[in-house]
C-alpha cells in the first residue's frame, strides 16, 4: 500500500508538471491573453498604487511657482538696507 500511494503521488506530481508545460508552450490564444492578462495586473497594479493621488505639475506650473518664487526674492532684497 505504501508504494501505490507514492506511485500515485508521483504520477500525480508529473501530471501537473506536463499539463503546466503544455499550458505554457501551446501558444494557443487563450494561453497568450491570459498571460498578458498576468503581466498586465502584476505591472498595473503597483503603478497605479504609486500614482495614485499624486498630481502631475506640468512644466507651466513649474515656471509659475519658479517666477513667483524670483520675484518674492527679488522684492525682500530691494526692501533690506
Amino acid at each position: 500500500m505504501g508504494s501505490e500511494a507514492k506511485s500515485n503521488g508521483i504520477a500525480n506530481s508529473e501530471g501537473f508538471k506536463s499539463r503546466v508545460n503544455r499550458y505554457l508552450h501551446s501558444g494557443d490564444t487563450k494561453h497568450v491573453m491570459a498571460g498578458m492578462v498576468i503581466i498586465t495586473l502584476v505591472f498595473g497594479v503597483p503603478w497605479f498604487l504609486m500614482n495614485r493621488g499624486t498630481k502631475h505639475s506640468s512644466h507651466q506650473d513649474y515656471m509659475e511657482k519658479a517666477d513667483k518664487a524670483r520675484r518674492d526674492r527679488l522684492s525682500s532684497g530691494s526692501a533690506a538696507p
